[in-house]
């Protein structure tokens, strides 16, 4: 959506607003440019689904379309005899410092301010796109009487949306949106480069299903994060990423298995020991503050529980292909379910 508001921006630069400023309306369009082109920037946040086919694309347009009827009115009643008294007000411009009116110059500078707080709050793709293609649309209004930096800030932005889509289509393809690791596609590409010495473990929640079944999908959700979460603070050169569904592979290069089976002891008790607090979401009042009296009370205690993993490890030792090592450490892992969970097993 970005990448359209800017190609239409440059079009019109390029069609409009070749003349010198102080001629006919270029300075209008100028001026209507700057004050609508980062705010159909930020528009972006109000249509979440960015498919090219989708409602939110069409929408989108759509107002794109309005706002080009809207500033073609602004022109036509220019030319009708209004505005005439502008220029010393509501149009007054610093010419030591841009041909830009000053209040516009403002307004870019606080639009900025804003999309740079986000970034630093957030760190979105979304906030970093919006970022970069205001604060390059507004140098170029600003500094429109300098030399080709029209041109030169458009296709800088332009470059930059190539790179924050491809940064964006990586992440999505080799990291686990739910838990924030990586996923399946990152693990087999590594599994192609692990050398010839490294061991491999398989994670298992244990009774995930019929924690999910007691307290729901959201609560399962929160345990897969919080589980992921340990996994990758785990110690000894460990990289997690998420298998599938409750399972999950850590992966050591360089080490076999008597080298790292002391940092997934560690992991298993970790994880076991760490309380997790479940809130009564059924008996909580509907009014916020009602319920933060409550807390606590009879009938509001949230519950604590704990969740555990059983392991299953294996090394390059007994094979150097790494899916034939990936399938003893899941040997080992339903071992270490049969017998008790909440353990470590190795496969010896």
């Amino acid at each position: 959506m970005v990448s359209v508001t800017m190609l239409v921006a440059y079009l019109v630069i390029q069609v409009r607003l070749q003349t010198p400023l102080n001629t006919g309306t270029t300075l209008l369009e100028l001026s209507l440019l700057a004050a609508l082109v980062p705010v159909t920037c930020l528009l972006v946040y109000a249509f979440p689904d960015t498919g090219v086919n989708s409602k939110s694309m069409f929408l989108y347009a759509l107002v794109l379309v309005l706002f080009v009827v809207w500033a073609q009115l602004i022109v036509s009643h220019f030319h009708a005899g209004g505005f005439e008294s502008w220029s010393e007000g509501i149009l007054y411009t610093v010419r030591d410092f841009s041909k830009l009116p000053f209040v516009l110059v403002l307004y870019s500078l606080c639009l900025l301010g804003l999309t740079a707080i986000l970034v630093l709050v957030y760190n979105r793709s979304i906030d970093v796109v919006v970022y970069s293609a205001i604060l390059l649309a507004s140098s170029t209004f600003i500094f429109f009487d300098v030399q080709y930096i029209s041109s030169t800030m458009f296709s800088l932005s332009g470059t930059l949306i190539i790179v924050y889509v491809m940064s964006a289509s990586h992440d999505m393809a080799f990291n686990d949106q739910l838990t924030n690791i990586p996923g399946r596609h990152a693990l087999e590409v590594d599994m192609k480069h692990l050398g010839r010495k490294y061991s491999m473990a398989m994670v298992d929640i244990d009774h995930f299903k019929k924690f999910n079944d007691t307290y729901g999908h959201d609560i399962g959700d929160d345990v897969l994060k919080l589980v992921a979460s340990i996994l990758k603070e785990t110690t000894g050169g460990a990289r997690a990423y998420r298998y599938g569904g409750e399972e999950f592979t850590i992966i050591f290069k360089g080490k076999h298995t008597e080298q790292v089976k002391e940092h997934l002891q560690s992991l298993v008790s970790q994880v076991h020991d760490y309380d997790m607090t479940i809130r009564n979401t059924k008996e909580r009042p509907d009014d916020h503050d009602e319920g933060i009296k409550k807390r606590g009370k009879n009938g509001q205690a949230s519950e604590i529980v704990n969740v555990s993993v059983s392991i299953g490890l294996a090394d390059s030792t007994t094979t150097k292909h790494p899916e034939e090592v990936l399938k003893l450490a899941d040997q080992a892992l339903y071992k270490a379910k049969k017998t008790g969970r909440n353990k470590l097993c190795i496969h010896s």
